[in-house]
């Protein structure tokens, strides 16, 4: 009698080979992102990224067509790989956005280009929130809202916030705009990392984000859309008049805060 025949394990190279694919992309979308290889240049050819990044050509091929997904990258043979214009992107791809947002210091014109898209985005998404919302909707936004409120640090301050918006935009029931979650999740991203070394730039806002979550609550929406372009105008006057902003941003430990905690409750 013939013993069964065993399966064969997968070997190594194919369980990591996302991540692999992963890793290359990353580095370089990140190298497209920040100029380090210039719109209108061409990439390496494929054996120096094999060899650059030591994977197969898979890989390789597998990064560059997922470039070319997101509008970074044509692929014509014989010609090579080049870097397309800036303009021909997906700039609300997830991705995209993180790979153009991941400098020591964002580039300003770019986070008030964000805050232009939030702008036209997410107030009208708060009216139809207030139109919309489910009871459920209603409880979610103003959980966040409290969450907000109650808040002592960076982290928590960042985690509630996020979960306002986004709770918003669910709250729409529209698909499409539902479809933007990825992107204003990492708009918020970019604007953090600037509001947490602006000096009461979170508690300042936080009145805006309440009434915003009341009128919703209330079914008001033209009070809701004005409350929203309250809070993002609000951010994006702040974006538009600091002066240095980024990871490197300075903040005053006295001033700011106590014991390694926010003194006051921040909200972007």
């Amino acid at each position: 009698m013939k013993s069964p025949v065993k399966s064969r394990p997968k070997t190594a190279s194919k369980l990591v080979k996302p991540g692999r694919i992963q890793a290359v992309l990353r580095t370089l979308g990140s190298e497209i992102a920040q100029d380090l290889i210039p719109v209108g240049s061409t990439l390496p050819p494929e054996h120096d990224l094999e060899s650059r990044f030591g994977v197969g050509r898979g890989v390789v091929r597998e990064a560059i067509k997922t470039l070319a997904a997101k509008g970074l990258v044509s692929v014509r043979p014989r010609h090579g790989t080049h870097v397309r214009p800036r303009g021909d992107w997906s700039l609300l791809d997830r991705d995209v956005l993180s790979w153009l947002i991941s400098k020591e210091e964002p580039n300003r014109d770019l986070l008030l280009a964000l805050q232009e898209v939030r702008l036209i985005i997410e107030p009208a998404a708060a009216a139809l929130a207030a139109e919309r919302a489910t009871a459920k909707d209603r409880r979610r936004i103003m959980t966040a809202l409290a969450a907000m409120e109650a808040s002592h640090d960076v982290p928590t301050a960042i985690i509630a916030d996020k979960a306002f918006h986004l709770a918003i935009i669910d709250a729409t029931h529209n698909p499409v705009l539902q479809g933007f979650r990825g992107a204003i999740d990492t708009i918020l991203s970019a604007v953090f990392m600037v509001a947490t070394g602006s000096p009461g730039w979170f508690n300042e806002n936080l009145p805006n984000h309440a009434i915003a979550a009341r009128a919703i609550d209330e079914g008001n929406a033209e009070k809701a859309r004005a409350a929203m372009q309250q809070v993002l105008g609000y951010t994006q006057f702040k974006l538009s008049t600091k002066k240095k902003y980024g990871r490197n941003a300075k903040i005053s430990p006295r001033k700011q805060t106590v014991n390694g905690k926010l003194r006051k409750k921040r909200v972007a």
